[in-house]
């Protein structure tokens, strides 16, 4: 059985975001990959007997969805922290493929960090490619698994769990570790991220 092996992260010292929260939410992502192999470890195990097993099998791949996403997901997010911030480059595809599909870049990121603020509950908000139609869009994910969009590629992520800021912020901050958040993010990631995901 191929086992899903976790990413190693170099993450600076990070304006707002302690080292000690960025620890902490680095051991959640190894629970998601930890639990990713003992799903796999399981359902072979309970499939040896499909038929008195069909309800536990069912309920693993269930869970396998939340599991998964949530490894990627945190992937992506870990990533665009690492190396230092970066501003976006104002003449490069990125951009100019946000202002073409979202709107002037200043508005476009005041629209996204106003939806991370706001929205109640925990999740994530999210910058997709949408590689049928060759744009960019941007939605909120539930938890980790609930608003995925099929066929698009995640180009940008913030985690918006209270375990991203809590420690660090308290509830009432969650606004300031969005822009602690884009103040520490680096824009170099992003765009390798956009070139990958238009391949």
């Amino acid at each position: 059985m191929k086992l899903y092996t976790a990413k190693k992260f170099e993450i600076p010292t990070l304006k707002g975001i302690s080292a000690k929260s960025i620890g902490e939410h680095i051991n959640l992502y190894l629970g998601y990959v930890k639990n990713l192999n003992l799903i796999d470890e399981k359902r072979l195990e309970y499939k040896k007997d499909r038929e008195a097993n069909a309800y536990v099998l069912g309920e693993l791949r269930r869970r396998l969805s939340f599991e998964y996403n949530g490894m990627r997901n945190h992937e992506v997010y870990f990533s665009s922290l690492e190396g230092g911030p970066k501003d976006i480059d104002p003449s490069g595809d990125l951009k100019k493929a946000i202002e073409t599909d979202c709107g002037p870049f200043d508005e476009f990121l005041s629209g996204f960090k106003s939806v991370a603020s706001t929205v109640r509950g925990i999740g994530w908000m999210v910058l997709w490619y949408d590689k049928k139609d060759d744009r960019l869009l941007t939605s909120w994910i539930d938890e980790q698994h609930l608003g995925q969009l099929n066929g698009c590629d995640m180009i940008l992520a913030i985690d918006m769990w209270e375990h991203s800021y809590v420690a660090d912020y308290q509830p009432s901050g969650k606004k300031q570790y969005v822009e602690d958040y884009f103040a520490n993010l680096n824009w170099s990631v992003i765009e390798e991220n956009f070139k990958r995901a238009k391949k």
